[in-house]
């Protein structure tokens, strides 16, 4: 039987994932759990907090696999593309699978909704507790286009953070228009796979 703990972070991922960190409250996750608000503030103290837990379930999973990945590729003597950069993404995010039903398109969505809600403090959060997925990215993409200043990887990436929140946050639909319009059995693997070579495509454009 699940605790207390892990029931409040298993409603709490599905309804945040589902109709945002904004449109969720604390009383539909208590519904959901079957457990009273006082349970809540005794295992996380705000909705901040429990926010804040269900990001670092996964990213606890994630962050370790996808830094030793990177290091490989930078370590690696070989010089890779943007579209290498971007594949590496792929196996740590399908382990999620493994880690929780479904879990690789629900982080995703979690992830999407920490900017389309406008969760500031979520992003520090996240940036803050694991600087190495983030610098050990950004050295990946340099290496593969030492040319990108500062600034135009800032916006390239922030473009490309705009592309996959819109496919993952669609990406159900975007399984159901292949099978209907083109006959292609999808899974979230196979709508990561299309989407890696347009965002490779995009932060590599000419400068």
């Amino acid at each position: 039987m699940n605790s207390t703990k892990e029931k409040i972070l298993n409603a709490a991922e599905q309804l945040f994932a589902d109709n945002g960190f904004n449109g969720t409250s604390l009383r539909e996750i208590t519904s959901q759990a079957d457990v009273n608000l006082a349970a809540v503030n005794y295992h996380f103290g705000s909705k901040k907090e429990l926010i804040k837990a269900v990001m670092s379930r996964y990213m606890d999973e994630l962050s370790p696999i996808l830094e030793e990945a990177l290091v490989e590729l930078i370590n690696s003597d070989q010089q890779p593309d943007l579209n290498d950069v971007f594949t590496v993404f792929l196996a740590p995010l399908l382990s999620l699978n493994e880690f929780r039903e479904n879990g690789t398109s629900i982080f995703l969505q979690l992830l999407g909704r920490g900017y389309t809600d406008s969760q500031g403090f979520l992003r520090w959060f996240m940036t803050t507790r694991y600087p190495g997925v983030i610098e050990r990215f950004v050295s990946a993409v340099h290496k593969a286009y030492p040319e990108l200043t500062a600034e135009q990887m800032f916006w390239r990436l922030h473009f490309t953070m705009g592309t996959i929140v819109f496919t993952m946050s669609s990406s159900e639909a975007l399984m159901d228009i292949a099978q209907n319009d083109f006959n292609k059995n999808l899974d979230i693997a196979g709508v990561i796979k299309q989407v890696i070579p347009y965002i490779a495509a995009g932060v590599g454009a000419p400068l």
